[in-house]
């Protein structure tokens, strides 16, 4: 017992650290450390109906509050916090003087957000709405709404005082309790009217310094293999199910929505990116080495396609979803503290990493030889291999390599001494080996 206090009290330590803006308490212990946040999302016990009725009532003052400080941010056009907050706070305490003033403070925050996404959609022509429209809320809180009781049960500031609630933690919890990560000082909460739970969005933070890189390793985002197997295997089962549906009960069928909320497509994709990106880290990581990925536009996909006409290759590059596969590599080396590097992707699959000459593939092949040393490339060993060189040499420019390497250090093709040999990695640094082969095939018996 006494471990565990000592544990809230560390937790609360943090959260005055996290508070205390840009002072010396605040800093970072390193001068290169950046800060990694992380959300838990954990359920509380059941509640009693009385006390449950009293998150009812907050959440309706709240959602009031939200509705009309959006109303009143689009029409005067204010997209600042600080000054939503000067002007209409006053009047929020007004109309709701039993309410804790902080949530006063929080549903500033809270519009301030949406109307500051809301004007940026209307920028762009994304949006015909007048005014946004306050759908799904959850109540912000600040260290003065919340605080932690023990591990496993927090407090909640109300117009009825404080009240209690029990939290059920998960192992993804208690990860990021037992491993220095410190709780920040915001938090969310949503009520689950159906199970009456309070659903509690936990902020962790913890700075992560990067350590000096030993080498590099190269990333091409690639979509033959496993993400080919995912996207066809959903295409054809989705496609069966919305003309099955479609001739019963029309476009806009509840029952078919339903249906495909079972095939669980986002869950898959989204396990399947998040384990690529753990082994690409966790490699990364052992060996010091920096990754070396392609430095890709907003819109990546639809350069890929701009010149295929077969329809079936056109899905399966825009649901492939590049940028998501990045943006997880990032957030996970980000966690780790493992370098990044980008570099120009262009022809890094087209042109031989040993002579720069351009490789030819015949009749599809994914398999092509160099027009003037004659070797025999794989169009994903090429492209990994130039990505590689270009980060040696800084920029993916044509200088000699200042590290040295010999591109081309035997007069046989394929020797062993040539940039073709492919990084090796351990079986054991696979995260979840068997649950990754089972994403990838999951939906043969389709």
């Amino acid at each position: 017992m006494g471990r565990a206090s000592r544990k809230v009290r560390d937790m609360e330590e943090g959260k005055r650290v996290s508070t205390s803006g840009s002072g010396a308490a605040g800093r970072s212990p390193g001068a290169n450390d950046s800060r990694v946040t992380r959300t838990v999302v954990v359920k509380s016990a059941k509640l009693p109906r009385r006390v449950f009725r009293v998150f009812v009532e907050v959440e309706g003052m709240y959602r009031n509050m939200v509705e009309q400080l959006v109303l009143f941010a689009v029409r005067e056009n204010i997209k600042s916090f600080i000054r939503l907050k000067a002007l209409k706070y006053s009047e929020l305490r007004r109309l709701y003087p039993h309410l804790p003033s902080h949530y006063a403070y929080t549903a500033c925050q809270d519009a301030a957000a949406r109307v500051k996404s809301f004007l940026r959609l209307k920028k762009k022509s994304l949006t015909n709405r007048e005014y946004p429209e306050v759908r799904r809320v959850s109540i912000w809180l600040d260290d003065q709404l919340w605080r932690l009781d023990s591990l496993t049960a927090i407090e909640v500031a109300t117009h009825r005082g404080w009240i209690a609630v029990e939290l059920e933690p998960h192992k993804h919890f208690w990860k990021y309790i037992n491993s220095g990560w410190r709780l920040a000082s915001e938090a969310r909460i949503k009520l689950d009217k159906r199970n009456r739970q309070l659903i509690t969005y936990l902020t962790f933070t913890k700075d992560v310094g990067e350590f000096e890189p030993k080498g590099f390793i190269s990333v091409a985002l690639l979509f033959e293999t496993s993400v080919k197997k995912l996207v066809l295997g959903y295409y054809y089962c989705r496609k069966s199910v919305q003309e099955k549906y479609y001739e019963l009960y029309g476009a806009r069928s509840r029952i078919k929505r339903k249906v495909l909320r079972k095939l669980k497509e986002r869950k898959k994709k989204n396990d399947l990116r998040w384990k690529l990106a753990n082994i690409i880290v966790r490699a990364a990581e052992e060996r010091k080495c920096a990754i070396v990925l392609e430095k890709l536009g907003k819109k990546a996909a639809d350069s890929m396609i701009a010149r295929i006409g077969d329809k079936q290759l056109r899905h399966r590059i825009h649901q492939a979803s590049f940028g998501g596969v990045q943006r997880a590599v990032e957030e996970k080396a980000r966690e780790r503290g493992v370098p990044i590097l980008y570099v120009n992707p262009r022809n890094t699959s087209k042109l031989c990493p040993a002579h720069g000459a351009k490789i030819v593939y015949s009749n599809g092949s994914r398999v092509g030889k160099c027009t003037v040393g004659g070797e025999t490339w794989h169009r994903d060993a090429a492209a990994c291999t130039n990505l590689l060189l270009r980060a040696l040499r800084g920029d993916g420019s044509n200088a000699p390599s200042p590290a040295g390497l010999a591109v081309d250090g035997s007069p046989v093709p394929l020797g062993s001494t040539a940039a073709h040999d492919p990084t090796p990695i351990a079986r054991e640094a696979w995260a979840r080996w068997k649950r990754a082969l089972a994403a990838r095939n999951f939906l043969k018996a389709v």
